[in-house]
């Protein structure tokens, strides 16, 4: 009896050892189909991958287009009539225009270099100021029409020095403040300040160098020649040594 349950009992571990085999075999099989089905998947998304173009790196967009800008090596006509001009007369044998914002930083950092052009060159340069509050900048179109309402009695300049030397300061008691230092006519300089006709100028200024395909501050053109940007002293003076040069 006791041999009978002994080999009943070996015959169920053979049993069980073989099921336990089957078991670990199928379950190889299952692992390995995985595995292979996985890789396929794995190579399939690589080829989808590799089919994507390039995007660009991570935070840096796209270089912008320039169509429209000016071309630096053609002469463009800037109409100057009824702007504010100082240095050398009309007949000046070299006119800089400058398209320029109040409320922009690099338009104040260039005002020095202008005014090295006007002790450097005296009569034979021009310099001509011409209006481009840029959309970005809320305050500047009021700066715009306190210089322009000032250009009305005379001292354009003036108030265009004390603007940009107050820079963090735009405000319309601030160039009422500026016009009575300046001692101009207050009231005429407010209501100036607000006519449809001062804000006509500085729209035409605007449009203007929209046309030019001018769309930042400070702009340049020299004798109609463009230049970008508040550049060194060096870069105007080899424009304008040329102009005078050619004659």
């Amino acid at each position: 009896m006791g041999n009978r349950s002994s080999q009943n009992g070996n015959v169920m571990l053979v049993v069980a050892a073989l099921i336990l085999g089957a078991s670990v075999v199928a379950a190889a099989v299952l692992i390995q189909t995985s595995i292979d089905n996985a890789a396929g998947q794995i190579a399939a998304v690589g080829k989808a991958v590799a089919a994507i173009p390039a995007a660009a790196p991570a935070g840096r967009a796209a270089a912008p287009s320039r169509g429209g800008r000016p071309d630096p090596s053609k002469k463009y006509k800037i109409n100057t009539a009824g702007s504010p001009g100082k240095g050398g007369p009309v007949s000046a044998p070299v006119t800089v225009v400058e398209f320029s914002d109040f409320q922009c930083p690099f338009c104040s950092r260039v005002t020095p270099t202008l005014n090295q052009i006007e002790k450097t060159y005296g009569k034979d340069v021009r310099i001509v100021f011409k209006h481009l509050p840029l959309q970005m900048h809320s305050k500047a179109p009021a700066a715009h029409a306190a210089a322009e309402a000032a250009h009305r009695q005379g001292k354009f300049w003036e108030m265009h020095d004390k603007i940009f030397a107050n820079q963090r300061e735009l405000t319309e008691a601030k160039y009422a403040e500026y016009a009575a230092e300046l001692g101009l006519d207050v009231e005429k300089f407010k209501k100036d300040s607000a006519s449809a006709d001062v804000k006509k100028k500085v729209d035409a200024d605007a449009k203007e160098a929209a046309a030019l395909g001018v769309t930042g501050t400070p702009g340049f053109f020299i004798n109609g020649l463009f230049l970008s940007g508040a550049r060194p002293f060096d870069s105007f003076k080899a424009v304008i040594d040329k102009e005078l040069k050619a004659g």
